[in-house]
């Protein structure tokens, strides 16, 4: 029997991606280029997802009339957020992932197509949300890990944003994130954790 180590994270790097990572609220006029952000995408694709189905789909909004066609989706307080930082990721699902399967799992690729093909849409995005949601998690550590900072956002008119940018695509967005470096007071104060009791049980 064989086994094998794994390399632990070093403090650095546990402080950097969890115990003084912040959600920003400003961002400083510094760009992101596509290179930065090609990289964040290379490893937040290998968050794990059900059967490797990799429904996460990113559209990233850079130009200021992007922007602009973005905000006016959002909730008044996330407008100014949104418009001032160098990018802004609108994280979708596709909800034909299934197509992808003859690639991301080739040993039953074309059985788990059909399987996944014989459910309707709906059924499928309920699958398809949860993987995103797992994979959102990794591309927020993944953007960390540049030394950069995320700021994720839930309000927003997910079909204005469907409409006005995923129209004629199977594409369905699931959560906004402003990116970037940190602006000018960019942080609310820590707010406490749930106690390590509460939040824990043993069996």
């Amino acid at each position: 029997m064989t086994t094998s180590t794994l390399e632990t994270l070093s403090e650095t790097g546990r402080s950097l991606l969890f115990s003084e990572a912040r959600t920003a609220n400003t961002f400083a006029d510094v760009p992101v280029g596509d290179e930065q952000l090609r990289s964040i995408w290379e490893l937040a694709r290998f968050s794990p997802t059900m059967a490797n189905s990799q429904p996460q789909r990113v559209l990233f909004v850079r130009t200021p009339e992007g922007k602009q066609r973005l905000a006016v989706h959002l909730a008044e307080g996330n407008r100014a957020k949104a418009l001032g930082a160098p990018v802004v990721a609108v994280l979708a699902y596709d909800t034909d992932f299934h197509q992808q399967f003859p690639t991301t799992f080739p040993a039953r690729g074309e059985a788990l197509k059909e399987q996944f093909g014989g459910m309707d849409e709906e059924a499928r995005g309920h699958v398809a949300k949860y993987s995103a949601a797992l994979a959102t998690g990794v591309l927020l550590l993944a953007i960390r890990s540049h030394g950069l900072a995320a700021g994720p956002m839930a309000g927003f008119d997910a079909a204005g944003i469907d409409e006005e940018f995923f129209a004629g695509t199977t594409w369905h967005s699931h959560l906004v994130v402003n990116i970037g470096h940190p602006g000018s007071d960019p942080w609310f104060d820590r707010l406490p954790r749930v106690d390590v009791d509460d939040a824990l049980a043993w069996a």
